[in-house]
């Protein structure tokens, strides 16, 4: 973050381009789902209620398009340049910060019916016995509860919207999103390789998760509405 109040991604070029999550200025909107995501993020653990944030990623598969170098003793692996693609995925992820825990998928696409069938294994598989929990996510158009209705009869749909409290990170303001940051640590640690099959994948995430959740890796989040309401000034409508 910068004092301008945005929030650097990705650099495309040295000294030529980079990518922001630059969010509007005097915007209520913005600030609004901003602060009713960072007062969640300040409530306390309470195992009887879960804060819950999700957030996916695109992923494309590919495989060697020639056979890696033998490695040869106090030398590195050798792979060409040249790569196969071999098709695309999702990959959705789901954590519970306080808890250290979290639970990662790749599926083919990421459909609204896809984005219901994550939400029914995160309720009915992973959190069966808890009457609520709370979700914190992206408002994309799949993340609603009109998705549990598209795959599955009303009344398990309506069973399942029943059981989500929902607070929707603001449009332009991805960086809000805890379940980012278990994105990228999931990119560096499992994904900067070649994998070529949507099962390959999976294996790989699940071996991924398991470790990181044998090792209660946890995310210390520090900003607050309070915070906020200094440090991005420029995004509040002016008061009188």
């Amino acid at each position: 973050m910068d004092d301008s109040g945005g929030f650097k991604k990705t650099q495309l070029r040295p000294h030529l381009n980079e990518y922001w999550c630059i969010p509007p200025k005097e915007n209520a909107a913005f600030v609004a789902c901003m602060e009713d995501v960072l007062d969640i993020y300040e409530m306390p653990y309470n195992p009887d209620l879960p804060v819950i944030c999700m957030d996916e990623k695109p992923y494309q598969l590919l495989d060697d398009a020639r056979e890696p170098l033998s490695i040869r003793p106090g030398d590195i692996l050798k792979i060409d340049s040249e790569y196969i693609r071999k098709g695309t995925s999702s990959i959705f992820v789901f954590t519970e910060v306080l808890a250290g825990w979290r639970h990662v998928s790749a599926r083919e696409h990421r459909t609204a019916i896809d984005w219901a069938e994550e939400m029914c294994y995160l309720l009915e598989e992973c959190y069966p016995d808890k009457e609520k929990i709370i979700l914190v996510m992206d408002n994309l158009n799949t993340h609603a509860l009109s998705s549990l209705y598209k795959r599955y009869a009303p009344q398990k749909a309506r069973a399942l919207a029943k059981r989500l409290e929902i607070h929707y990170i603001p449009k332009h303001g991805s960086w809000l999103n805890i379940a980012e940051i278990e994105l990228n640590a999931m990119t560096r640690q499992c994904l900067a390789r070649r994998i070529d099959t949507l099962e390959h994948l999976q294996q790989q995430l699940s071996i991924w998760e398991h470790q990181r959740n044998e090792n209660q890796r946890t995310v210390t989040w520090q900003f607050t509405a309070a915070d906020a309401r200094v440090k991005l000034i420029s995004l509040y409508p002016q008061l009188e």
